[in-house]
């Protein structure tokens, strides 16, 4: 169980126009639905002036009409009021039709951009080596923290842009443009409010910008603590240890209450000073007109008042959501950098060669190699080693020795520091990674099930196979009459099997691939003694011919091995065959004396000469 920290902030911060750039290769492959809510963002911005332009004629149309000498006539009255419902009512129609498509286009945009944001972090992740994975920043729960809601952020981006900021500021500008047009004066009072709210705003986004990123790897942090507690739940109810794991989160949890109310408190005293500005705005307006009609300014009359004031209202409206649109545009910035840094991650992508041979024989010669984990743990020295094709090679040695570490630098899951690893006499950084790994096949200690039948999960080995094929399969890792026993047979979801069972659903899958080379790291770990001795059986018989690196305790594994390497901390102390190393006494000697012990091989002895 690994305790919960607190992610490193990112070293690459990302601006507005940075986020765009990014963004701008998912949106643009859809720009039929750009051009289309562009022409409805323009005719709604239109629809947005008509209540404006239809209060001032009305209102200078009724004062005139009452100001008639012997009063006002019913029926020019019932005119005026006809045309004005007409009118607002057909706006409104058309608005609501506008406004339903342009939300429809925006929203369906968003969704794709989102879908394919997902598909290209999945192609980009399955494409990284396995050091970026072991990463402590890349753990599953950060990881995924930073997926979700760079996709989720960045894909309210895009809503924001196509259905609130673009239609807002477009009928901003031309609400500006029509009072410039009705009159200056009025229209620089209206244009001087804007910019000052802009400042604020973002004096508001630079001071809170910080707040945000911690909040951002504070939620990481949540994430990949809720997740060690599933997969530690075992162990946390064994040891009754729930309050310590409870008391964990809930200091993780203050932590982020406190980071949140800060950034709410910050939020509504910047949100009140901004509505502060917006209201000096109209109050402006409303004087200004007020007293330009009172001094019978040229062009300005009481409908006038009315007409610039509801002009400002939709000026003001983007400014009323500026705050929200821009507090999602920040959180995009941080989240974006998370995201984007996964994409963007040139170093990480898994190096491949071009060399694809006919026949891979399974010849290995590793030579002076170092290696070190990215956390700084350096896991192997100088470590040299002929593997024949052909032969059985045991890596022996205490638990942290550098074995599983030498099958995956074998495996091309990582590259040595220094050194050269050859495999048929071509340094391993020239093979094509995919090829090679065809031609491998890896059985570990804990193999993965995916969510899937038995018979999906066998086939994993070798998608091409027949049902025959996966039958044949399953019957060489003694797993056919356990499937045949159950009541959906090879079609029962793998999750259901035991532990065991899923071993060998890993080794059928490893039988399936057939590949010239194989890595056994543990293989019957998780098997019971007949399991294990009927495993062993199947494993020698596909063991012939081919070049076989067994990482194992089990005595009776290694003893069969043509060659062992015994590594101690990293370091190669000696090697030959099982028999003259035991002879050379040392490391191998005590582990095998150990194991001897451990079984109590006397006694079995006995009891097996008693028989």
């Amino acid at each position: 169980m690994t305790p919960t920290t607190t992610p490193q902030p990112s070293t690459n911060k990302m601006n507005l126009w940075d986020l765009l750039r990014n963004i701008l290769p998912y949106v643009l492959p859809y720009r039929w639905l750009i051009v289309v809510t562009l022409i409805l963002t323009l005719v709604g911005s239109l629809m947005a002036q008509v209540n404006a332009v239809v209060l001032d004629r009305a209102v200078d149309a009724i004062n005139a009409l009452i100001q008639q000498p012997g009063g006002f006539s019913w029926s020019q009255a019932t005119r005026i009021l006809t045309i004005i419902s007409i009118v607002l009512l057909g706006k409104e129609v058309i608005g609501a039709v506008v406004t339903f498509f342009q939300r429809y286009y925006g929203e369906r945009m968003r969704i794709l951009v989102s879908r394919d944001l997902s598909l290209r972090i999945v192609e980009r992740i399955l494409s990284f080596r396995m050091a970026f994975f072991t990463s402590e920043e890349n753990e599953t729960g950060k990881l995924q923290s930073r997926i979700d809601r760079g996709i989720m952020s960045l894909s309210n981006t895009v809503n924001n842009f196509f259905i609130e900021i673009l239609p807002l500021f477009t009928s901003a500008i031309l609400a500006l443009g029509l009072m410039f047009a009705a009159n200056v004066y009025v229209g620089l009072v209206a244009l001087c409010i804007v910019p000052v709210y802009f400042y604020v705003t973002y004096i508001q986004a630079a001071r809170m910008k910080g707040g945000r990123r911690n909040i951002f790897r504070g939620h990481q942090a949540v994430s990949q603590g809720i997740l060690n507690i599933i997969e530690s739940i075992t162990v946390i109810k064994s040891f009754n240890r729930e309050h310590i794991e409870a008391d964990r989160q809930a200091e993780i949890q203050s932590s982020m209450t406190d980071l949140q109310l800060d950034i709410r408190k910050q939020s509504y005293f910047f949100n009140g000073l901004k509505s502060f500005l917006e209201q000096i705005g109209t109050v402006l307006i409303i004087i200004l007109t007020a007293y330009l009609v009172l001094i019978d300014y040229p062009g300005m009359s009481i409908g006038k008042i009315m007409y610039h004031v509801m002009l400002f209202a939709n000026v003001s409206a983007p400014i009323r959501q500026l705050h929200r649109i821009y507090d999602d545009m920040n959180d995009a910035l941080i989240y974006a950098e998370g995201f984007f840094g996964i994409l963007h991650a040139e170093e990480q992508v898994e190096d491949s060669g071009s060399h694809r041979p006919q026949q891979v024989k399974g010849d290995f010669d590793l030579s002076h190699v170092d290696f070190t984990y990215s956390n700084g743990t350096q896991a192997l020295f100088d470590v040299s080693m002929h593997i024949p094709r052909g032969k059985i090679t045991a890596l022996v040695g205490l638990s942290g020795a550098g074995k599983s570490t030498i099958v995956n630098l074998l495996d091309k899951f990582y590259h040595p520091d220094s050194g050269t690893i050859l495999l048929d006499g071509t340094p391993l950084s020239q093979w094509d990674t995919q090829w090679l790994r065809e031609h491998v096949g890896l059985v570990l200690q804990k193999n993965h099930i995916f969510d899937g039948t038995i018979e999906e999960n066998i086939r994993y080995g070798n998608p091409a196979a027949s049902h025959d094929d996966v039958v044949r399969a399953a019957q060489q890792a003694y797993l056919l009459d356990q499937v045949q026993q159950l009541p959906q047979g090879f079609q029962t979801s793998a999750l259901q099997l035991s532990g065991g069972q899923q071993q060998r659903v890993a080794i059928a899958r490893m039988f399936l691939k057939n590949p010239p080379i194989i890595f056994l790291d543990e293989p019957t770990a998780s098997l019971d003694a007949i399991a294990t001795e009927q495993i062993k059986a199947s494993i020698d018989a596909i063991k012939k011919d081919r070049t076989v690196i067994i990482i194992s305790h089990n005595i009776g594994q290694i003893i069969d091995a043509d060659q062992i390497y015994v590594l101690q901390q990293g370091r190669v102390v000696q090697s030959g065959t099982p028999e003259s190393v035991y002879r050379q006494g040392g490391v191998y000697k005590e582990i095998f004396d150990a194991s001897a012990r451990s079984m109590n091989a006397d006694k079995i002895a006995d009891t097996l000469d008693q028989k």
